[in-house]
This record gives structure tokens, sequence and C-alpha cells, in this order.
């Protein structure tokens, strides 16, 4: 009796993890080819554990491939390139949204983001507000770094870029070159943004940024002034 009990019970899970995989492979397929997948992007087809075994049957049946461990992709495929890879950024900004964790580019990223670099770091580092880990994506790998709340109140993402791309520079080695570059992307911000955001940065770089910033926000009021006054007379 028991022994029939126990192929009972065995028979019962094997159709439940069938199901559950059956379900899962159905959900992935009806994502857009190069989705980055989580477990927890499954969580409501059924236990942790259950979309765990499921996913790694479904990397080794070929639907899916594994990235890093508890990372899969919905591969999409170029008929020259073959499986086209997300890039680190894009596995980092979905860790971030699972874990409803901001995060900051930091060092040779920063840099490269905003061409002041053509390297191609292979261990990337993000402040966080979220949880501090370290993920393996092949031969590169992403650092996710507690930092302090004050790294992470700057809100416009040029100036944040900046911030962190002069301090992994330093101060002898940010060059009239490098604030020429950095002076075209201030021209694409509010002023009044970037001010008060740049009270959150070093000494040294609010007295690289501050004259750049002034000066536009003088220019932007000047063209203002003398729309208005042309309007005036136009009115007259």
């Amino acid at each position: 009796m028991s022994q029939i009990y126990t192929i009972f019970v065995t028979v019962f899970i094997i159709q439940m993890e069938s199901s559950i995989q059956n379900k899962i492979a159905e959900k992935i397929s009806s994502f857009p080819k190069g989705t980055i997948i989580l477990p927890s992007d499954l969580i409501d087809i059924g236990s942790f554990e259950a979309i765990r075994q499921s996913l790694s049957r479904l990397h080794k049946s070929g639907l899916i491939i594994r990235i890093s461990q508890g990372i899969y992709l919905y591969p999409k495929k170029d008929k020259l390139l073959g499986v086209l890879n997300p890039s680190i950024e894009d596995i980092a900004e979905t860790i971030a949204k699972r874990d409803k964790a901001r995060i900051i580019p930091t060092g040779v990223l920063a840099l490269n983001k905003l061409g002041l670099s053509t390297q191609v770091p292979m261990k990337i580092v993000y402040l966080t507000d979220g949880a501090p880990r370290i993920i393996k994506i092949g031969k590169q790998s992403i650092n996710f770094k507690k930092t302090s709340p004050k790294n992470l109140a700057v809100k416009s993402e040029i100036i944040m870029l900046i911030i962190q791309a002069l301090k992994e520079l330093g101060q002898k080695n940010t060059t009239k070159e490098t604030i020429q570059k950095i002076n075209f992307y201030l021209q694409k911000e509010k002023s009044q943004n970037m001010l008060d955001d740049i009270k959150l940065a070093p000494a040294w770089i609010v007295k690289i940024l501050l004259p750049l910033i002034t000066k536009k926000h003088d220019r932007v009021a000047k063209t203002t002034k003398n729309k208005k006054g042309r309007n005036i007379k136009s009115g007259c």
C-alpha cells in the first residue's frame, strides 16, 4: 500500500512540475525575443524552487540561455551574428528594476558613456541603494556597491555621469579637452537642475562645472529676455 502511495505521489509531483514548466515556457514564448528573464518574473506560476528547476530544464532544451546564475535570456538571433547578447548595462538595469533599487554607473563605464574613454571595462561598478553583490557575466562582472543616499540624490543623468567620470579621472588628469567635451553635454540640460545637482559633488568638481553651468544659465536668460522684448515690440 505504501509503495502504491509513493508511486502516486511521485507521478503527481512529475505532472505538477511538467505543468509548471509548460506554463513557464508558454509565458516566456510570449515575451519579445531578447528579453532578460529572472525567476521573479515568473513567481505567479509556482514556487521559487519549481521555477528554478523549470528554467534549468528549459535552458537545457534550448528555449532560453543561461547568462549567469539566476539570469536567463530568451534569445534573439541574427542570421550572420548568431545570438544577440544583451549589454552588461541592460542586465544591471533589469536587476535594479527587480530589486526596486537605484544604480549609478561609475569608473570607466561612466567615462565610456560620455565618450571620454574607448576602453571596454571588464569589471563594471555601480553604486546602489540595493543589496551589494557581484555578478559574473562571462569574462565580465557587475559589482553593485552600496553607497550613501547623497551619491544617489543627483537628478540629472548627465551630471551624475560627469561627477563619476571626473572622480575616476581625478583632478590632475582632467584636461581642457575633457572639460570641452563635458561642456557639450551640459548644453542639453536645464541650468537650474544642474546648479542644484552639483552641490552634491566634491569641491574641485564644483569648481570646474559651476562656471560652465553659470555661463549657460546667463546665455539662456539673455536669449529669453531678448525674445520677450521682441514680442512686446511686435505687439505694439
